[in-house]
């Protein structure tokens, strides 16, 4: 599983910074998380295939989360992409892009999907045999969603002495990989557990931005081996926080720690800073592994 920040700062863009956009690699999907203005220039600028990306995940419909969104599908047009394109986001996001489209006379050769969420609670909005994703319900001044992404490995390890021993032709171990007994010429059944390894423990990444502080969602992420939780404001501008339904390095670090994650990743930083390494600090004195998320930066999970 691997993950790579395009861009985590807050509001608008700058010719150093990016606004939020991620890709997440795990199980051979490419998903991308939100897709600020200039996601497609970073996706270039980091030589990541447009092809890859069949799911686009976005948060909200604030303009720093999803202004690149029209942008990206219309070059996918002009790429003569193929593959259909799955969105995943707030009920509304299906009329602002299809409205951008009609109105430049633009189309796509492509079969365009829209998934657009209402619940409040959680729900699974992708499944497939290797990956689950579900959202997260978030506060903010509109309606939004994190989400959760969490890998399914069914697959057990062959035990390769214990096969050899009882002579296990090839032709069954895709069968013992998936859990199954075997059985002996004399009708005796040799239990799965005899025969393969537990597989890999299954990894998760939670991505949750944007956010007041909100304690309701710790038994979404309980746990888990990542969190992405966004830090806006720095403890001093807790205020300011708590005001426009944001969070602070400090309240991201208490989640993380309350939810019992492995991993914070902190990020979503208000411009008025002249430096991220604060947020990092200040989280630090709640939470011990923290890695402080940046433009560019790719972190293996």
């Amino acid at each position: 599983m691997k993950l790579t920040i395009l861009g985590c700062y807050a509001a608008t863009p700058r010719t150093i910074t990016n606004p939020t956009a991620q890709v997440l690699e795990i199980k051979n999907h490419m998903f991308l998380i939100d897709c600020g203005e200039g996601t497609q220039v970073q996706l270039r600028k980091h030589k990541i295939k447009f092809s890859k990306i069949n799911h686009i995940f976005i948060s909200h419909l604030h303009g720093d989360h999803f202004y690149g969104l029209v942008g990206l599908i219309s070059t996918f047009m002009l790429l003569n992409r193929e593959n259909d394109l799955h969105v995943y986001g707030p009920k509304g996001i299906k009329e602002i892009i299809l409205l951008q489209l009609r109105a430049s006379g633009s189309f796509t050769g492509y079969n365009l999907y829209f998934h657009e969420l209402t619940s409040e609670e959680s729900e699974i909005v992708f499944e497939d045999e290797k990956v689950v994703v579900k959202t997260i319900p978030l506060k903010h001044r509109i309606y939004a969603n994190g989400y959760l992404f969490q890998e399914k490995n069914i697959k057990r390890k062959l035990n390769l002495e214990a096969v050899e021993k009882y002579n296990i032709d090839t032709c069954y171990y895709q069968k013992l990989i998936y859990g199954g007994d075997f059985k002996l010429d004399d009708e005796s059944i040799i239990p799965n557990h005899e025969l393969t390894f537990d597989p890999e423990p299954e990894k998760s990444y939670a991505f949750c931005s944007d956010t007041v502080y909100n304690e309701a969602m710790i038994p979404d992420i309980q746990d888990i081996d990542v969190l992405y939780h966004e830090t806006t404001f720095l403890d001093s501008e807790s205020h300011l926080a708590e005001k426009t339904m944001h969070s602070t390095a400090i309240q991201a670090a208490k989640i993380a720690k309350l939810a019992n994650v492995k991993t914070l990743i902190v990020g979503h930083y208000s411009t008025r800073y002249g430096s991220i390494e604060p947020f990092k600090s200040e989280a630090e004195t709640i939470f011990n592994n923290v890695i402080l998320g940046d433009d560019g930066k790719t972190i293996e999970l």
